[in-house]
């Protein structure tokens, strides 16, 4: 039911916000080999953040992935590129960088079947992990 959810809302605003165990998550989508962020989309992560309790404080981890098209050394490389991205948008809503955790999974780790197109669709994102701290 989770992989289908997720692909309904990738199919109708790009994002995905779930929440589990206390975090909450946004992914963000690419293209293949992309990592740009348009405005449109960051217009969404904003108005996601501000919708966030303000009277909890968070820190963050950025999880970037990419599918399997590609070498393993390109895949590192794009999946860097898009936590970077996802990374600028943050700092550009005044997030400190001391919040914010990056791990850069590349084509490890899938979530999806990158046998499938779908799954490689999936597998092309960003999740924004919040992580609710105890003031």
């Amino acid at each position: 039911m989770k992989k289908l959810l997720l692909f309904a809302v990738f199919l109708t605003s790009g994002f995905l916000h779930a929440q589990d165990q206390g975090q909450i998550i946004r992914s963000i989508y690419f293209g293949g080999g992309s990592w740009y962020i348009d405005e449109y989309q960051v217009e969404e992560l904003y108005h996601f953040i501000d919708s966030l309790p303000g009277s909890m404080s968070y820190s963050i981890s950025i999880h970037s992935h990419t599918d399997n098209i590609g070498g393993v050394a390109f895949n590192q490389m794009l999946s860097e590129y898009r936590s970077k991205a996802a990374l600028r948008v943050l700092l550009e809503k005044g997030y400190s960088r001391d919040a914010i955790e990056i791990k850069d999974f590349g084509l490890h780790n899938p979530v999806f079947d990158n046998s499938t197109y779908e799954g490689r669709l999936k597998n092309r994102r960003v999740d924004i992990i919040f992580w609710p701290q105890v003031l």
